[in-house]
């Protein structure tokens, strides 16, 4: 064997083993961790490269998942506590609503029940002025008095002094009197006559009327006398005279 032959040969070998320990490194970087894992600069034929590109592109999908989970969840919890805040102040105005309804409702109710009052209070020193009338009818013993002239007097002062007051204090008028003017509007008829009137008047009251202010509260109740054509009604008397001068 010669030199070139030998030559030869050793570079043989040293490709095998090149060719061997190349083989060897794949291997281990298939089967070791991820920073010893061959990459497709070093290996085009075992396709690590695609490999891991795969997996990140997995990591980042799941990633970007889990934050789209986390963002919904934080908006759900955000729109639960807004509902809870809503419902809160709706229970609270329904709360004040009816405590406002029923604070009304019994100031109403008292407006009612004492709306008489300063009357009624008025009217009790009334009803003390008839008691010293009555009391003025009876002597020391009790027994009657034979003059009622005191009783007469009480009563017609204490009369007085009612329409008085309900007329200043509370603008109640008392009207109807015998010779009034008939007013259907204030008088109530039941009864009637004929008689030497020119216009229909009040002959008989048997019930005085009363006004509040401008309304009539109560309207007399009278005996109407109306005309029986032996009279003429002043205007008319007026108009005839008149026409007479004309003539």
């Amino acid at each position: 064997m010669n030199v070139s032959q030998n030559t030869e040969n050793e570079d043989i070998k040293k490709e095998a083993e090149r060719q061997a320990a190349f083989q060897a490194t794949c291997q281990a970087d298939l089967q070791g961790t991820e920073s010893d894992r061959c990459t497709a600069d070093k290996c085009g034929n075992c396709g690590c490269g695609d490999k891991a590109a795969a997996a990140a592109g997995d990591a980042s999908d799941t990633s970007a998942e889990q934050s789209a989970e986390k963002d919904a969840e934080q908006r759900i919890a955000e729109l639960e506590a807004e509902k809870n805040d809503f419902q809160d102040k709706y229970l609270r105005k329904s709360a004040d609503f009816e405590n406002y309804r029923k604070r009304t409702a019994k100031e109403k109710q008292e407006i009612f029940d004492y709306a008489n009052a300063n009357l009624l209070t008025d009217l009790i020193g009334v009803l003390d002025d008839f008691d010293r009338a009555l009391d003025a009818g009876f002597d020391a013993d009790g027994k009657p008095v034979a003059d009622l002239k005191p009783v007469i007097d009480g009563v017609k002062m204490i009369n007085k002094q009612l329409r008085s007051m309900l007329e200043n204090k509370y603008d109640l008028t008392v009207y109807g009197e015998k010779g009034d003017l008939f007013d259907h509007d204030k008088h109530e008829a039941i009864a009637t006559d004929k008689g030497a009137v020119a216009e229909s008047v009040c002959s008989e009251v048997y019930l005085k009327g009363y006004m509040l202010k401008d309304r009539v509260i109560r309207h007399a109740k009278v005996k109407v006398t109306t005309p029986d054509g032996s009279q003429q009604a002043a205007g008319k008397t007026a108009e005839d005279s008149g026409e007479s001068c004309g003539n």
